[in-house]
């Protein structure tokens, strides 16, 4: 029985393990099918827009049907339309549709948000998030800054599909090359002039040719590539896809290698269409040899949230608290987590199922406690899984259709029958969310949330992790407005021994605290329970329901902005407490944190990654204190600090997304994240947004000999913070873990690759680098020792890593992870003279001799300017610095000195 179990474990992970995102994306015969468009639910009612979305659509269809050498065109499309407008024939119920695996969102306009960006968080060939437009740029208010719609859908799209990388920089437009000044631009042979732009008010002008810098050679600030409106060249899409003659992706040939954006950091330097062909699409598509039928499209209006609960109360149920725990949790989610308006019913089953309430409308807290009676009270019987889920089906369809329906599954048992039932679940259009409870929970269970666009949950037997009540917690709508969500404020958990006492506080935000629960359990007897409000009045009222051990207090109206204390005392139990809100406003957008896994399965020794992306609307949250604890089947936490450092795990710095490494693999089987946020006074909403991957703002364009200039990019407006204090607790689902070996658990985890190195010039013979320290595991510990190579040839350096020359690095000893790493050295056995460039590129290595991937490259040009004009006699003696040699300092220290020295007296020259 045991060999059987293992070789099903195995074959769901094989099936699971393509799934990285919700979308429901399928790419069929070239053409890709199931993109869910998704417009806000805050954007006003305009019918116009959706015509808009359908045009850009066909308009990019033969665009990227072209771009990708007849491989790939758009096949269909959902419109997901929001409840609020107007219903009309011709809109039809989603089905797993949802605004949670909407591919694109149609987002208010409003300052900070006028750019079509993706959000990517992996690395250079992962698939992106999320593609976001607003109703002026579909409607062509932005025609000349960033080109047409449908060729900017196209540029997005390859950054969500196939994981590629911008080929502009807004942060350094020029790099050296042979001694001078170059736009930093794929392919270089796009054409244009370097003007002196500026700007003022709502309008900038070109007055003069851009002046250069003595020292650096570069182009001093202010200046801009102005390109010509007429160009022969076709690539690339990744730079300026808003160019006419622009229709191809850079190829390896026409490719610039040593431009510093972010498609060569990311990628190695390598092309956009080497990126693309590297994909599972390419792979499995040929080119066709007719052109493509125009995209079909599906409109679809979201409805009133229909939720069916489906919950086990087989005999094992009554194993480890495991019944009272999921009343518990069931209770949570109905006085708190479901929202007003929505359809609720329940089945339970063991054996067979039975019906504990038809949809009930949740219109007041009569009906909240109503179908709280609801809950099981006794567990019995066997497990059947698909009889449960035929029920809840029945029950649906007594009212509405199952398309777009919700059912939550609980199960701690094994069903052999369950696969007898996934044709019916695939044909109902319901969304399936799971939740597995202890060790021997259906291993099939996954299935049904990855065939239906569904949460995965898992809840160990460890009730002072608080899983299920974090579960149920979790199951907010996937559409409707964000201000009519439940958020989690804090789910914490304490197995006391003797008598102890809890004591916590809990950051009430001025986004939330409408609807707010305080919500505690226990286990044996009722604690005594304290709670003051930030004035230090005592809170009174909880209400004690002592047969299922909880009480909770609702907090009338909106709950005061501060800090809440807590005190629970009690003995040999265990207590927990969860604390949700709502938004205080429908116009103030609250603080929310999303969490998840870069995948649902993970095989040892891949690392898996965690991600939370901490926001207030579209402003990121920056510097915030972010904590995941990852818990296994076995009940064992590690506990990871999330970064957003733009190093290691994480892709972009200061992005308001924080994340980190998992390697603390000590079992096979389910792992469960919890993610907590916190904010203090170092903590800042930012105010003005520069999105890290989107299509690029033009500045302008030349067009016959005339200049004709843009208004100034948004983001040139003067960046604006704001200290924020909050508290949030987020789940970012289960995965599944195989092929972990029995303790000891062998060492297999190299230091993660370094992406963040840079270089600079001292001087004229020595170079700065600086990087983001790796670890021993990925990013956790401490690295062994660095190796780091110089070339003349950055193909060379990357392809040919361990022929190039090698810098001594004998003094150099890796820091601890995520600190901040220094080295200078001067370059040895290569040619560099003015005008070289040196590559530079390094990998770090642990004590099992373990070695990192090769690092970002990183390129310096050496530059000697002119010797300067003779001075005239009253400016001949240049102030020279106070500085005293001592013979004891390093010698590398006194070159820096000296270089240091020599770069101030130019300067003083110049």
């Amino acid at each position: 029985m045991g060999s059987f179990k293992s070789s099903l474990f195995i074959l769901v992970l094989h099936l699971l393990e393509a799934a990285l995102s919700n979308s429901l994306i399928q790419l069929n015969n070239n053409g890709y099918e199931g993109i869910v468009i998704a417009i806000d639910p805050n954007v006003p009612e305009d019918e116009g827009l959706i015509q808009q979305i359908k045009d850009m659509v066909t308009k990019a269809s033969p665009y990227l049907f072209e771009a990708t050498e007849k491989r790939f065109y758009f096949k269909s499309v959902s419109i997901l339309i929001p409840q609020n407008w107007k219903t009309k024939p011709d809109y039809v119920k989603p089905k797993l549709e949802t605004y949670k695996n909407a591919d694109v969102l149609v987002e208010p306009n409003q300052p900070g948000n006028e750019e079509p960006h993706t959000e990517q968080f992996g690395k250079c060939g992962d698939k992106g998030e999320r593609i976001h437009f607003t109703p002026d740029f579909l409607a062509g208010k932005m025609l000349n800054q960033y080109g047409p719609q449908g060729k900017v859908f196209v540029h997005e799209w390859a950054h969500l599909r196939w994981g590629v990388f911008d080929e502009y920089n807004y942060d350094e437009k020029f790099y050296l090359l042979k001694k001078k000044p170059e736009a930093v631009r794929c392919s270089a042979d796009i054409t244009g002039k370097y003007e002196a732009v500026k700007c003022q008010g709502g309008s900038c002008v070109a007055g003069r040719p851009c002046s250069l810098d003595a020292l650096t050679g570069l182009y001093r600030e202010g200046c801009e590539f102005i390109p010509h409106k007429q160009q022969t060249v076709k690539a690339s899409i990744m730079f300026a896809q808003s160019i006419d003659s622009v229709v191809e992706f850079c190829t390896e040939k026409t490719h610039n290698k040593i431009a510093p954006n972010m498609q060569n950091q990311k990628c190695n330097v390598r092309s956009t269409w080497e990126v693309i062909s590297d994909s599972e699409d390419f792979k499995k598509t040929t080119p066709m040899t007719t052109n493509p039928p125009n995209p079909t499209f599906s409109l679809l209006q979201i409805g009133q949230r229909i939720v069916c609960l489906v919950l086990d109360k087989s005999g094992s149920m009554a194993n480890d608290d495991r019944l009272n725990r999921m009343n518990q949790a069931g209770k949570l989610f109905l006085l708190q987590t479901v929202e007003d308006g929505s359809w609720v019913g329940m089945v339970t089953f063991d054996s067979r199922a039975q019906v504990q309430s038809e949809l009930r409308q949740i219109t007041s807290g009569v009906d909240r406690d109503a179908l709280t009676k609801s809950l099981p009270t006794a567990a019995f019987g066997g497990t059947a899984i698909c009889s449960g889920l035929q029920s809840a089906f029945t029950v649906i369809r007594k009212k509405y259709p199952t398309d777009g329906s919700e059912i939550v599954l609980l199960t701690d048992g094994e069903d052999n029958t369950i696969s007898g039932c996934f044709d019916e679940v695939k044909e109902s259009g319901a969304v399936i969310h799971t939740i597995a409870l202890g060790p021997f929970a259906a291993q099939e269970l996954e299935q049904l949330s990855q065939m239906t666009g569904g949460l995965q949950e898992y809840a160990s037997d460890e009730a002072q992790n608080n899983g299920l009540i974090d579960a149920f917690g979790a199951l907010s709508s996937g559409n409707g407005a964000i201000s009519h969500r439940s958020i989690q404020l804090e789910s914490k958990g304490s197995a006391f021994k003797n008598l102890q006492w809890m004591n916590g506080t809990v950051i009430m935000d001025s986004t939330v605290g409408k609807d707010t629960l305080f919500l505690i359990t226990w286990t044996n007897q009722e604690p005594q329970i304290f709670l003051w409000d930030p004035n230090g009045t005592k809170q009174n009222g909880f209400v004690v329901d002592a047969a299922t051990k909880m009480a909770y207090l609702k907090i009338p109206d909106i709950a005061k902005v501060g800090i809440w204390k807590y005190s629970l005392q009690a003995s040999s139990q265990t207590l927990t407490l969860t604390v949700a809100s709502r938004a205080s406003s429908a116009t103030l957008p609250p603080i929310t944190v999303t969490s998840r896994m870069n995948k649902d399965t993970g095989k040892f020794p891949s690392p898996m990654i965690v991600y939370a992306n901490i926001r207030q609307g579209i402003s990121p949250i920056l510097r915030a204190s972010v904590t995941a604890v990852i818990e296994s089947a076995n009940g064992k936490t590690v506990t990871l600090e999330l970064l957003d450092n733009g190093a290691g795990a994480d892709a972009t710095k200061n992005d308001g997304v924080y994340s980190r490494y998992f390697t603390g693999y000590d079992t096979n089987g389910r792992y469960r994240v919890k993610i907590w946020a916190l904010g203090g006074v170092n903590t800042t909403r930012q105010r003005a947004v520069s999105w890290a991957n989107g299509a690029m703002y033009l500045t302008g364009w030349i067009e016959n000999g005339e200049i004709k200039l843009n208004p100034p990019r948004p983001e040139n407006n003067k960046t604006q913070s704001k200290q924020v204090c909050f508290s949030r607790m987020s789940l970012g689902g289960s995965f599944v873990v195989s092929d972990v070996p029995n303790a000891p658990i062998p060492d297999l985890f190299p230091p993660c690759q370094i992406t963040d190195l840079r270089a600079k010039i001292h001087g004229y013979s020595l170079i700065n680098l600086t990087w983001t320290a790796p670890g021993d595991d990925y990013d956790h510990g401490q690295a062994s020792k660095y190796i780091i190579r110089i070339s003349t040839s950055i193909l060379d350096l990357r392809d040919k890593f361990n022929d190039a020359v090698q810098v001594n690095t004998t003094d150099l000893i890796p820091k601890e992870a995520n600190a901040e790493e220094i080295f200078v050295f001067k370059p040895e056995n290569v040619t560099f003279e003015n005008g070289t460039d040196l590559f530079i590129a390094i990998q770090a290595v642990d004590k099992v001799n373990l070695v990192s991937e090769i690092s970002n490259i990183a390129r310096v040009s050496l530059f000697i300017p002119s010797a300067p004009e003779t001075p005239s006699p009253d400016d001949t003696s240049a102030p020279c610095p106070n500085i005293s040699i001592n013979s004891t300092i390093p010698g590398i220290h006194i070159l820096k000195i000296m270089w240091k020295w020599i770069g101030e007296l130019q300067l003083t020259l110049a």
